[in-house]
């Protein structure tokens, strides 16, 4: 995935602002496909000056007025393309899971505050995406377009799942070691 296709993304779902951009992105596309404030905004004269976006007119330019942003038809073809791009799964690449490859050589010392410390974290992200199931998906959504944001928090959901019951087993292991 790359930063271009996610903004392409959430433009079409509603035109916006740079700021407003990337405080949507902070609320959502952000919890899988994280980027900087100056990452969106540089992205976004890449992609107005490719001709995939614009800025909308406005009324009366004032100097240090906003600029909303909507997709070009070329913005909507390289999105529909890439969506239909085969692309295989990638490796995890994860930084804990090599700490504690390198801990098997060198020692655990610290290792069982560490993963308690990720446990946490993702005990939090966990609720977070469970409160948002609730709120944004109760009653369960009968669109397409509902259905697929759904399918991408419940994978959200799932990865959390996933990491606290291993992270439960990686501590419980480490405690009877």
């Amino acid at each position: 995935m790359s930063l271009p296709h996610a903004i392409l993304t959430a433009l079409l779902e509603k035109p916006s602002s740079g700021l407003e951009l990337t405080r949507r992105f902070d609320r959502s596309i952000g919890y899988f496909w994280s980027s900087t404030h100056q990452q969106i905004y540089r992205e976004l004269g890449k992609l107005e000056q490719a001709g995939r976006i614009r800025a909308l007119p406005t009324a009366a330019p004032a100097r240090g007025q906003k600029k909303e942003y909507e997709v070009l038809p070329a913005g909507r073809e390289e999105l529909a393309a890439w969506v239909a791009l085969p692309e295989d799964p990638r490796p995890v690449r994860d930084p804990l899971l090599l700490r504690m490859r390198a801990a098997a050589v060198v020692g655990t010392h610290g290792m069982g505050a560490e993963l308690r410390r990720h446990l946490a974290l993702h005990e939090r992200q966990l609720s977070e995406y469970q409160e948002i199931e609730e709120r944004d998906f109760t009653p369960p959504p009968t669109t397409d377009e509902g259905r697929l944001r759904h399918l991408v928090l419940r994978g959200g959901i799932d990865l959390e799942t996933f990491w606290t019951g291993w992270l439960n087993r990686a501590i419980a292991d480490l405690d009877t070691a």
